[in-house]
């Protein structure tokens, strides 16, 4: 009879959770690039800081690559899109100016979301 009431029981549980209402919905193309260009973009600027050249310039500059890195994962998706379209359009072998100019862009990013106050005046 104990055996009995508890394979009862138990089943009632199983009908009674598998029986609940549940929730789903259609997503749209552009929501599912939406996230994946996301990822690309924040992929591709990590690249980009995670080289060795740009990440001496930026310690040089005094800027910690692990803050940056955190940084650029909390843009927004028009700056990330910006900064990766910038990255993108540097000629190959620009040599130490383009890596000036990004490492610049992305001091001047930090500076205005304020993780950094390398420019106390502005």
């Amino acid at each position: 009879m104990n055996i009995r009431t508890l394979i009862s029981s138990a089943l009632s549980i199983a009908l009674i959770v598998t029986t609940m209402p549940l929730h789903a919905e259609m997503i749209g193309t552009a929501q599912v690039l939406g996230t994946d260009a996301r990822t690309a973009q924040v992929a591709h600027v990590q690249a980009f800081i995670g080289r060795d050249d740009v990440r001496s310039q930026m310690e040089a500059l005094g800027v910690d690559s692990a803050l940056a890195a955190e940084r650029v994962a909390a843009l927004t998706d028009s700056e990330l899109q910006q900064l990766s379209s910038d990255i993108e359009n540097l000629p190959a072998g620009g040599g130490v100016l383009g890596a000036v100019l990004v490492v610049l862009l992305i001091l001047i990013l930090l500076e205005i979301v304020g993780a950094i106050n390398i420019f106390p005046k502005i």
